[in-house]
C-alpha cells in the first residue's frame, strides 16, 4: 500500500486525543485519526469534532490499526510503551514518530527511549512477547531519532537532563500549553461547571494506592468549608460516587469527558483541588488566564478496611 507523508494519530485515551489535536493545531495541518474503541475515547472524539478539532479521516479500531499505520509515514503515538506499538513499529518501521502525552508516563518513556532506564512500563510485569519486541522497537525508534525524525510533543516539563538526553539521541522536544483547547468553546453536550471549588476524582482506589473511605473523608473535609463540584475519574465505582452524591455540599457531575475538556474553554475561575496526578500539570496549562488555581492535596490516611461509608 502506498504511503502518505500526512500524519496519523494512533491513540487510546482522551489525553492522547487532545494531544493529537494540539499537535495538528500547532503545525497548521489536519491529521488522520485511529482511535481505540471505548466510551470515553468516543465521547472525547465527538466533543473534539464539535469543537472543530483539526482531524481528517477518522477510524475506530480494536487491536492494531494496521491499514492506517501502513499507509502513513508519520505516526503520532499515544502509548509508546504498549506491546502493540512495539509490534507495529518492528514490522512497519515508520519513517517519523512523534510521541504524545500519556499522563506522567511521558517522563519514563523519555528515559526509556534515551537509555536512561529500561524500556519497561513502570509498575508492570511484561509478558514474554513484549520483552522480546522491546529491543527491536527501541532500535527502530533510535534509528529514526538519529536522523532527526523523532519528537516528543508534551505539556509536561522534562527537565534539563531529559532535554539533553533527547538532543544527544538526535530527537527533539516540542512543548505546548493546550493553546488549541484554551481557544475552543465547549459544545452543548459538554457539562457546564459553575465557577467555584472543583474536586477531581482519582484512580488511586482502583490502583490500590489507597482506600475508598480515604477519598470520602477527603471530600467530606473539603465540602465542609463550602460547596464543591466533584468530577469523577472514569475508574471510580458507582458505590463510591453514590456515597459522594449523598454528602451535603457535594455535587457529583458524571461524564465520559476528561477534566481537561470539561474545564477547558470555560470561563471559570475555578479553585481545583486534586490528589497528586498528571491532571495537576495539565489543568494549570488548560486554565491559564482564567484566574483559576490548581492545588494538590495529600491524602489523610484513615485506618480500617476498604469500603465506603
Amino acid at each position: 500500500m502506498p504511503r502518505t507523508a500526512a500524519p496519523v494519530a494512533w491513540i487510546e485515551s482522551p489525553l492522547q486525543l487532545i494531544g493529537a489535536a494540539e499537535w495538528a493545531h500547532a503545525r497548521g495541518v489536519r491529521v488522520d485519526l485511529a482511535a481505540r474503541l471505548g466510551a470515553q475515547v468516543e465521547e472525547t472524539a465527538a466533543e473534539l469534532h464539535a469543537r472543530r478539532a483539526p482531524f481528517a479521516e477518522r477510524a475506530a479500531y480494536y487491536g492494531i490499526p494496521w491499514r492506517m499505520l501502513s499507509s502513513h509515514d508519520h505516526w503520532l503515538v499515544g502509548d509508546g510503551f504498549s506491546g502493540q506499538f512495539r509490534l507495529a513499529a518492528t514490522v512497519l518501521r515508520p519513517r517519523r514518530v512523534t510521541f504524545l502525552d500519556d499522563g506522567l508516563n511521558t517522563l519514563p518513556l523519555v528515559d526509556a527511549v534515551t537509555g536512561v532506564a529500561p524500556y519497561v512500563r513502570p509498575g508492570v510485569v511484561e509478558g514474554g512477547l513484549s520483552r522480546r519486541l522491546a529491543p527491536l522497537a527501541l532500535d527502530a525508534v533510535r534509528l529514526r531519532a538519529a536522523s532527526g525524525a523523532v519528537d516528543v510533543f508534551t505539556a509536561f516539563p522534562l527537565g534539563d537532563a531529559r532535554e539533553a538526553a533527547l538532543a544527544d539521541l538526535g530527537a527533539t522536544r516540542s512543548a505546548h500549553g493546550f493553546e488549541w483547547l484554551r481557544g475552543s468553546r465547549p459544545s452543548s453536550g459538554c457539562p457546564e461547571i459553575p465557577a467555584g471549588r472543583v474536586l477531581l476524582g482519582t484512580a488511586g482506589v482502583a490502583d490500590g494506592r489507597f482506600e475508598a473511605r480515604e477519598v470520602l473523608t477527603w471530600a467530606r473535609s473539603e465540602s465542609r468549608r463550602r460547596a464543591v463540584t466533584y468530577l469523577p475519574h472514569r475508574r471510580e465505582t458507582d458505590e463510591t460516587l453514590g456515597a459522594l452524591s449523598r454528602m451535603e455540599n457535594v455535587t457529583v457531575v458524571r461524564t465520559d469527558l476528561p477534566v481537561e475538556l470539561v474545564l477547558g474553554g470555560s470561563r471559570g475561575p475555578y479553585d481545583v483541588l486534586t490528589l497528586p496526578s498528571s491532571a495537576a500539570v495539565t489543568l494549570r496549562a488548560v486554565l491559564r488566564g482564567t484566574e483559576s488555581v490548581v492545588r494538590e492535596r495529600a491524602l489523610t490516611r484513615v485506618p480500617g478496611r476498604a469500603g465506603v461509608a
